[in-house]
């Protein structure tokens, strides 16, 4: 059955039903790129349009399409070690609280399929881990799909080129045989990171206080008002004089004043 191009009509709804999922806004320049990605979606349901797909997630019948949609219009692209900055801040941090006793606590906020995480933690675990100093790594994101991925820990090879071999050869497995061309972040790493489903863009859960939130690359899909929402609402759980960090091409000017520019892209709550 052959699908017809997704009409300005049909884009519209789906730019709305985006925006209130997730306040992700889409600009017209997507809509080859909602249309690539719900078509194979739309024929596995055998539809005939678009549209109808919409009507079968405005209908509620099938909660768990409402999701897979979400999962596949949602952009996630990430690397380990992505921004090395980010990292060298968070080591220090670290430094600081060795002899603390409660636990040093750091939220991947937009966690996508977990490499952000799983670098935290290396940072953690060689820092703090022979002081014995607790630490925890919560990782999260919108999209059900690519927290699966996050999970099992296991990414092509060419994904770790910004991991340093000493980081290689002390937490992740090299894949051999069928593997081969794999990496397998080591199980008591994996175990050491918790991800959770959440949509930034709604009430939090119950997290506890963090001592460090990133949130990096989400942003720029926002509008100015989701923006300050969102920002707000992640800065009722970070710590005073906790560190929030935005991607490289982001910044919080007109967008918070609870926090205080410290480096590009890096924030200090007073």
């Amino acid at each position: 059955m052959s699908l017809n191009t997704i009409t300005d009509h049909e884009f519209e709804k789906f730019r709305r039903f985006i925006y209130e999922a997730a306040g992700i806004t889409l600009s017209p320049a997507k809509k080859a790129l909602v249309s690539g990605r719900l078509a194979k979606r739309v024929q596995q349901r055998e539809l005939k349009s678009y549209g109808e797909y919409f009507r079968l997630l405005e209908s509620g019948e099938v909660p768990d399409e409402v999701q897979m949609a979400i999962d596949l219009l949602t952009t996630n692209e990430t690397y380990f070690f992505r921004e090395m900055k980010h990292f060298q801040k968070l080591k220090e941090c670290a430094m600081l609280a060795r002899k603390r006793s409660e636990p040093f606590r750091v939220w991947s906020a937009a966690s996508s399929t977990g490499e952000e995480a799983y670098s935290i933690a290396m940072i953690l675990f060689e820092t703090l881990e022979a002081f014995g100093t607790p630490w925890e790594v919560i990782g999260s994101d919108i999209s059900q799909r690519v927290l699966e991925r996050a999970r099992k820990g296991h990414y092509p090879v060419e994904r770790t080129t910004h991991i340093s071999s000493e980081h290689l050869k002390k937490f992740c497995l090299k894949g051999v045989g069928s593997q081969q061309g794999t990496v397998l972040v080591d199980a008591s790493l994996r175990s050491r990171v918790k991800f959770l489903h959440i949509n930034l863009n709604t009430s939090l859960p119950q997290l506890g206080m963090f001592d460090v939130i990133f949130l990096r690359n989400v942003m720029i899909y926002f509008n100015n008002e989701t923006k300050r929402q969102v920002v707000a609402r992640l800065l009722t759980v970070l710590k005073p004089e906790g560190y929030f960090f935005v991607g490289h091409s982001e910044s919080l000017n007109d967008i918070s004043t609870a926090v205080q520019a410290v480096a590009p892209s890096i924030y200090l709550k007073p």
